[in-house]
């Protein structure tokens, strides 16, 4: 039988708390219910417990997939567990980081086979992978790691860059999305230490940019509480990037984002400002007005990851040019929501973008229930479209085939 973590531990903890004096209770609280207020102290809600072994093939929910007439998915991958962020190599191998199991794998396809491997493992979440100039970069936690030639090479040793990056160590929200931008530049996240919290506005809530070698600090955009997704639009338009809203704010409040990161340092409201113009009870020092209006607003508690816009030609003209953006699933809200795919299709100049279902049928809304979590999106080179199964450890190949 599959197994799965539980946060039973946890929520014993909890329970026992009442009995513990106040400062015992606090320490004792784990990271994901911060900012619970009393009355939401029995409350059931809590991440889901991912699943850390291998689904076989025939247990993966590939018919249970819903698409627009006219696409396809298929089992592209499998045997990966944990399987998240994606990045495709020069030579085709595509690499996927992880997070709660600790892993980087690498995908090749031979003669019509995918094979997987774990090129590195043990380490701390290494969520965020990107490519460059064959060398691979590992970002776990804080940690930052360089593979060269690691298409080449059977088992690469990495080159620690770490201390050249000087990433700040806290865990909660520390998984990277990263990326190269078109300036060269490595980009990636550091997300709020916290649920909610004033924080310092140089270090966490940012999307930064580094040189390859981790020279050139700059941050990009401010006022981001966790982004786990960015792309630059087609055309030389600007950097995009998905945002996951606080939690314990209510069932449908605030709801996740899509922004535009147009001037470099911008600030984008974490944590006085969320949603659709949603001023945080506790933190009123700055008003909505302040700050830029996300392009599109992504559900309550969806959990948007993984975002590409879509530049092939596979896909009918009107999907070209639009956001996908893989939609993790809610844990803070008692009617799940997400564990799917939508567009955002963009206005002209980029301002604003209108939400549609593409990938569903994951969610069983009525049960209560999910067959699978999407959690990043990659355009291949002949305009198929690959999704990641965190739940499942699969790829998914989305093709058009009218």
């Amino acid at each position: 039988m599959l197994q799965r973590l539980t946060s039973i531990a946890a929520v014993g903890l909890l329970t026992l708390g009442a009995s513990l004096p106040a400062a015992a209770q606090q320490a004792e609280v784990p990271a994901w219910a911060q900012g619970r207020t009393g009355a939401q102290a029995n409350s059931t809600l809590a991440p889901h417990a991912p699943r850390l072994t291998a689904t076989p093939p025939e247990r993966i929910p590939v018919n249970s997939i819903r698409l627009p007439e006219g696409f396809r998915a298929e089992l592209w991958a499998s045997g990966m567990p944990g399987a998240r962020m994606m990045a495709r190599g020069e030579d085709g191998t595509v690499y996927v980081g992880t997070r709660t199991i600790g892993r980087v794998y690498a995908v090749r396809d031979e003669g019509g086979t995918r094979r997987s491997r774990i090129l590195a493992q043990r380490l701390g979440q290494p969520n965020g992978v990107a490519v460059r100039d064959g060398a691979l970069y590992v970002i776990a936690l804080h940690q930052v790691l360089r593979f060269d030639n690691v298409a080449t090479t059977e088992e690469p040793k990495p080159v620690d860059l770490t201390e050249a990056f000087a990433l700040p160590t806290e865990a909660h929200h520390g998984w990277k999305f990263a990326a190269f931008g078109p300036d060269g530049k490595l980009y990636m996240n550091v997300g709020a230490p916290c649920n909610v919290c004033d924080v310092d506005e140089s270090r966490h809530a940012v999307i930064l940019r580094y040189n390859p070698d981790g020279s050139g600090r700059e941050v990009v955009a401010r006022g981001i509480r966790n982004s786990v997704g960015f792309d630059w639009r087609p055309g030389g338009g600007p950097l995009y990037a998905t945002n996951n809203g606080r939690d314990w704010a209510g069932n449908d409040t605030p709801e996740d984002t899509l922004h535009r990161l147009e001037r470099v340092g911008e600030h984008h409201g974490f944590p006085f400002c969320s949603g659709a113009a949603w001023q945080d009870p506790d933190f009123s020092a700055r008003a909505c007005s302040e700050f830029p209006r996300p392009v599109a607003l992504l559900g309550p508690h969806t959990a948007p990851l993984g975002m590409r816009f879509y530049d092939g030609t596979m896909f009918p003209e009107a999907y070209r040019g639009r956001a996908f953006i893989a939609r993790h699933g809610s844990w803070n809200r008692d009617a799940k929501s997400g564990f799917d795919v939508v567009t955002v299709r963009l206005n002209e100049d980029g301002s604003t973008g209108t939400v549609e279902p593409f990938m569903t049928g994951l969610l069983d809304g009525a049960a209560g229930s999910f067959a699978g979590r999407p959690t990043d999106v990659l355009v291949m080179p002949d305009g198929a479209l690959l999704v990641s199964d965190e739940d499942n450890g699969a790829i998914y190949r989305i093709s058009y085939t009218r």
